[in-house]
């Protein structure tokens, strides 16, 4: 059967998807079916608790495989500065990253004074749009995440070195370094 909408891609990943529908809030002048500061700030503490457990998923990956377990997933909440920003932050701290005085992992959800819309990024990695209003689509951000807090540990090794990341000092049977 054909699809009903011949101007909806099924097939498109939701990433893409995403991407467009920032696009057209940028042309619209909206963010989701928001238009006024107050209503986007609204959808921005629905997605930060949409976004919750998929950041928390991302940077545990992260501490179970690369840093053994050792590290400490931390969330701020959503938090309101003076200067009129909002922001929410999931960090990833380890032993050998505070030994090595580094920044922690961080995946930032932020909604800046003078922006139209929110955004995500790392402490190191540049911005993507949080266009995300259900906990499907807060799923869905998952590889995002991942990639984002995934370049922000390499940064971080770059920062320092590879020892910050216990997995590479220790070799176990089924997860040999390459």
């Amino acid at each position: 059967m054909a699809n009903p909408n011949p101007h909806e891609d099924t097939t498109r990943p939701a990433y893409l998807g995403e991407l467009l529908r920032h696009f057209a809030d940028l042309r619209d002048g909206t963010h989701g079916a928001a238009v006024t500061r107050a209503d986007k700030e609204q959808l921005f503490l629905q997605a930060v608790a949409f976004m919750d457990p998929a950041s928390r998923q991302a940077l545990g990956e992260i501490n179970r495989t690369l840093l053994l377990g050792t590290g400490t997933v931390n969330a701020t909440g959503v938090v309101r500065h003076p200067a009129g920003d909002t922001t929410a932050a999931w960090t990833l701290e380890w032993p050998e990253q505070q030994r090595a005085g580094l920044s922690p992992i961080t995946l930032l959800a932020f909604y800046g004074r003078g922006f139209h819309h929110p955004h995500m990024r790392g402490r190191s990695v540049g911005n993507w749009p949080l266009n995300v209003f259900s906990a499907s689509e807060g799923k869905e951000a998952l590889p995002t995440l991942r990639a984002i807090a995934a370049a922000e540990l390499h940064n971080l090794v770059f920062e320092s070195d590879y020892r910050i990341v216990p997995a590479t000092l220790h070799q176990h049977d089924d997860t040999a370094l390459y």
